[in-house]
């Protein structure tokens, strides 16, 4: 009888932690209604405190991935059809106040919107120039004394001006610093290694996240798209593609802070019909992460490498920045387990404990800092940071948030090894 107590309570204890854990999630999410826009969140720079560097250790290398910052949307389609649609029911006199209002607003600035596709904002070049001066300040004992960094990119634009973002912040900070940035297919393997391009491309298998099988369902609000439509237009007979809008005027408005156009959809649709949307679409997005999350293992490679390098001698760099996408970026925070991201949970409304979209917002980044002892046989540490914060890793240790590398590399080398 006392062990089925003692096992009552385990359980229950389990359970008031989870619904902590949920209700904390949720109400970050109300509280910061753009964190519901998932991966079009821009960059957030609302950080913890970091854990002091354990007694005679001081920081010497940084290794990091770092998504592109904001940009227009990535495609001219969504402008296109907008331009389409929303001009055939103007022309027919079908537009409600409100949508006519929209469609004022949206030809204004149609020209700029369409010229910008897929490129960075000003915005965007902001994020990575605070990202690293945020960097240089919280560990100036890896960058005071100067020193080389190398930097790689992915073959688009946007990243190549984030890297370059990034960059000038850091000789801003310190002069003495040398940095060679390099974005070229010689490198992709490091920033982007499923790029077609990339020739040291290598097939990975791709998983499908438990959840996917539960029988459980997390319930949808199918009215959304229709209360859209009918705030757009008086009626839509004879206006091919009106139903299919609603979807795209979602994309539009969650791009808007990204680009400086915050308002433009005047009250077509609310922050707080994306907020009641977020549990489902964040499950979709733990999907599209947690399937590739493999084809990362050439980063995660990388990562290992030149860490050993400069600690072994055979490398002078003080920091190894990458600069890519939201579809590295998320799967690699999968494969790499930060937060618990690869615990796979077969019941859905789990999922948002263990991954939040918003976690792979523009300009977000994974950052590991190593640190060494001033006392010679003291081991190498490290720690990881996701968008500024502390993260836990898969791994054991008794000194959170510091973990041994020779642990931390043992278990990624396995890792990667055990994946053919």
């Amino acid at each position: 009888m006392k062990r089925l107590l003692i096992t009552l309570a385990v359980a229950l204890l389990a359970i008031g932690t989870w619904a902590q854990e949920t209700n904390k999630i949720l109400e970050a999410v109300k509280a910061d209604p753009q964190k519901a826009y998932g991966t079009d969140y821009p960059y957030g720079f609302v950080m913890g405190e970091l854990t002091k560097s354990p007694k005679g250790y001081k920081p010497f290398y940084i290794s990091h991935y770092a998504r592109h910052g904001s940009r227009y949307y990535w495609s001219d389609q969504l402008y296109m059809q907008l331009d389409t649609i929303l001009t055939l029911a103007h022309d027919q006199h079908k537009l409600t106040q409100e949508g006519e209002a929209f469609y004022s607003r949206f030809m204004d600035c149609k020209e700029e919107l369409m010229t910008g596709v897929s490129e960075l904002t000003e915005r965007g070049w902001q994020q990575h120039q605070q990202i690293a001066r945020t960097m240089y300040n919280r560990f100036p004992e890896v960058f005071e004394k100067g020193g080389h960094i190398f930097a790689i990119s992915s073959l688009s634009g946007r990243c190549v001006i984030s890297m370059s973002a990034f960059c000038q912040e850091l000789t801003q900070c310190n002069p003495a610093l040398e940095i060679r940035e390099q974005s070229s297919r010689f490198t992709l393997d490091g920033v982007v290694p499923d790029d077609k391009q990339n020739p040291k491309r290598r097939e990975f298998p791709t998983v499908k996240p438990r959840y996917e099988q539960s029988s459980v369902k997390l319930p949808r609000d199918f009215s959304l798209y229709k209360r859209i439509t009918d705030r757009v237009f008086t009626s839509t007979e004879g206006i091919k593609g009106a139903m299919f809008l609603a979807g795209q005027l979602k994309n539009l408005y969650t791009s808007l802070p990204s680009i400086g156009h915050e308002g433009l959809m005047g009250n077509i649709i609310t922050d707080d019909e994306i907020v009641n949307e977020w549990e489902v679409s964040n499950l979709g997005s733990y999907s599209w992460v947690f399937g590739p999350q493999y084809k990362m293992i050439p980063i995660l490679e990388d990562f290992l490498k030149k860490a050993q390098d400069v600690i072994d001698g055979k490398s002078a760099d003080v920091a190894s920045l990458r600069f890519g996408h939201d579809t590295c970026l998320g799967p690699l925070t999968v494969l790499m387990g930060i937060n618990g991201a690869d615990k796979d949970p077969e019941d859905p409304y789990e999922v948002k404990n263990i991954y939040q979209n918003y976690q792979t917002c523009k300009a977000s980044n994974i950052q590991w800092v190593f640190y060494r002892s001033k006392k010679a046989g003291e081991p190498i540490l490290m720690k990881c940071l996701l968008n500024g914060s502390e993260a836990t890793l898969p791994i054991a240790t008794d000194t959170f948030p510091y973990y041994k590398w020779t642990d931390v590399y043992a278990y990624y080398s396995a890792k990667c090894k055990s994946v053919k």
